[in-house]
């Protein structure tokens, strides 16, 4: 299992999470059976940027917490070897963790992997755009997290 994170928030917090990402990783696989080595890109950005990347590629013009974009869903990268099972990138807004921590009563750490494992969920191929969904990958998220930090009750 491989997590390159590039930090261009210059946020130098953020490499604390890189040990509980990869916890992460692996507890999504070990939930999921799925038995690859993969990797993927974390990219911790600010609510700028990531305010850019929603407006161009999701037509959404305001900032978001993240974004995840998965190379399987994308038919024209045809380079990509199966055997390397890259899934693709993950885009954290630095400012995002901070706030919602705030807001929920979370620590930055549960914070900052709540929207790590939502984003890997997304690059698993899950969603919530209908009720069923969402249960489905809320629910994940919580199996998987809670081994590695709790929410607070």
């Amino acid at each position: 299992m491989e997590i390159v994170i590039i930090n261009e928030a210059k946020d130098k917090s953020i490499y604390r999470y890189k040990k509980d990402y990869l916890t992460i990783l692996n507890n999504a696989c070990k939930v999921l059976n799925k038995h690859q080595d993969y990797s993927l890109s974390v990219i911790f950005v600010t609510p700028q940027r990531i305010h850019e990347i929603n407006r161009e590629y999701r037509n959404i013009d305001r900032s978001t917490d993240v974004i995840s974009f998965a190379l399987q869903d994308d038919d024209s990268n045809i380079f990509v070897q199966e055997e390397q099972n890259e899934l693709g990138d993950i885009f954290i807004n630095v400012q995002a963790i901070r706030d919602q921590a705030k807001e929920y009563g979370h620590s930055l750490r549960r914070e900052a992997c709540f929207l790590f494992c939502h984003g890997l969920l997304h690059l698993m191929g899950y969603d919530h755009m209908t009720k069923e969904d969402e249960k489905e990958m809320f629910t994940l998220q919580d199996v998987i997290l809670n081994e590695v930090v709790r929410r607070k009750i």
